[in-house]
This record gives structure tokens, C-alpha cells and sequence, in this order.
């Protein structure tokens, strides 16, 4: 899954009809599973735009969209956050909400 700035995600998100944004940090182990099971989502759902961040490095995401922790996985639907994910179950968990939208 590719790195995307706050730029890449205003573009993508209110360009696409559904996207979505993983965010993370790099010293949190539930963040470490939670991303393996994004990139199996990823490989099951190419042509839906998904992008990670670190959070430490978007800060002004956490604000905008009131993240309370990590992992978190933003999905937007036209343009507006439709759900807000902070707890990575299962990828057939996530890849539901994902094909839904």
C-alpha cells in the first residue's frame, strides 16, 4: 500500500467515489498485524484507492478526523467519511466494509 500525504488523500477522496486511509504508527504492534491484513485487503480490492500514513507525520488528519488511536482506517464515500475502523478483526472483517462501499 503506498505512503500518501494529506494532499494524496484530499485528491483521491474526493476524486474516487470510495477511498480509504490507514493510518498508523511504527512502534505499535497492533498497527504492525493491522497492516499485514491491509495489505491482503489491498491485493483482494486493486481498484478501490487505499493509502497508509503515519499518523506522527499527518497530525493534522488525527485533528480533522477526531482519530482516537491506532490503527485507525478512514473510509470515505463521495468525498465524506462514512466510518471511522479502530478495530482490525479479521480480514474478511475488513475487506466486508471495504466491498461494501
Amino acid at each position: 500500500m503506498k505512503e500518501w500525504t494529506h494532499k494524496e488523500w484530499l485528491k483521491e477522496k474526493n476524486k474516487n467515489a470510495a477511498a480509504a486511509y490507514y493510518l498508523y504508527t511504527p512502534m505499535c504492534g497492533t498497527c504492525q498485524v493491522a497492516s499485514k491484513m491491509m495489505d491482503v485487503v489491498k491485493e483482494l480490492l486493486p481498484d478501490l484507492p487505499m493509502g497508509k500514513a503515519n499518523l506522527n507525520y499527518v497530525q493534522e488528519i488525527a485533528e480533522l478526523y477526531q482519530v482516537e488511536s491506532v490503527p485507525c482506517l478512514l473510509i470515505t464515500e463521495n468525498g465524506q467519511l462514512k466510518e471511522k475502523i479502530y478495530a482490525f478483526q479479521s480480514v474478511p472483517y475488513i475487506y466486508g466494509k471495504l466491498k461494501s462501499v
